[in-house]
């Protein structure tokens, strides 16, 4: 059975955290695709093959440590137009390491990028730690999550969930890594059918 799950943002964190940017205005009638983890071979090299198919553009969280092991893969994602931001160098949880430390894997991760939009890995960050990162980085969150990554809900429920809550506005989470291939080959075409059935068009995040 699929536990409780949060797919949609609740707003109250808006307001609490309001210097993170959570989603996008509604009047733009565009959503923000959005891929953390990678770059990945074979994974990223699917869901970039996907993408050109459908003339897509999407923006990638990634690890700087897979940045450096797959610069092909990287400069493919660029070339293809898509935005390559920064995931941290190497995956690292906010809340679990010192501030010095997190810190210095965002900035020797911005070195790799070119633009300043940051997501913290598992969306753990400290209060703290995100006034100070925010100084230079843009935080970029999410509205919507896909749950790509926990094989304990099902892809009906992701798909029900996508139809009913996804709107105009949303930045939306996918996984590019080894734990979620299987389930996000299944789950991306379907995803973006639901969002062209929805009228509504695929836009990059600016920094």
């Amino acid at each position: 059975m699929n536990k409780f799950k949060l797919f949609k943002t609740p707003r109250f964190l808006y307001w609490i955290f309001p210097r993170r940017t959570w989603g996008f205005s509604r009047k733009i009638n565009s959503v923000y695709l959005t891929f953390d983890d990678g770059p990945q071979p074979e994974i990223t090299e699917w869901v970039l093959d996907f993408l050109k198919e459908k003339n897509i553009k999407a923006t990638f969280f990634c690890v700087g440590n897979n940045l450096l092991k797959y610069p092909k893969i990287t400069e493919c994602t660029k070339l293809e137009g898509h935005v390559v931001a920064n995931h941290t160098m190497h995956h690292n949880k906010g809340t679990k390491i010192s501030f010095k430390k997190y810190k210095e894997s965002i900035d020797e991760t911005s070195k790799l990028v070119s633009n300043n939009l940051f997501r913290p890995p598992y969306g753990r960050i400290t209060a703290l730690d995100s006034f100070r990162i925010n100084k230079e980085y843009k935080i970029i969150m999410w509205t919507w999550l896909s749950y790509d990554f926990d094989p304990n809900v099902s892809i009906e429920k992701i798909l029900e969930k996508a139809k009913k809550q996804i709107k105009a506005g949303d930045i939306i989470v996918l996984h590019d890594n080894i734990k979620t291939f299987d389930r996000l080959k299944l789950l991306l075409p379907e995803i973006v059918k639901i969002i062209e059935d929805k009228k509504l068009t695929f836009e990059v995040i600016n920094a």
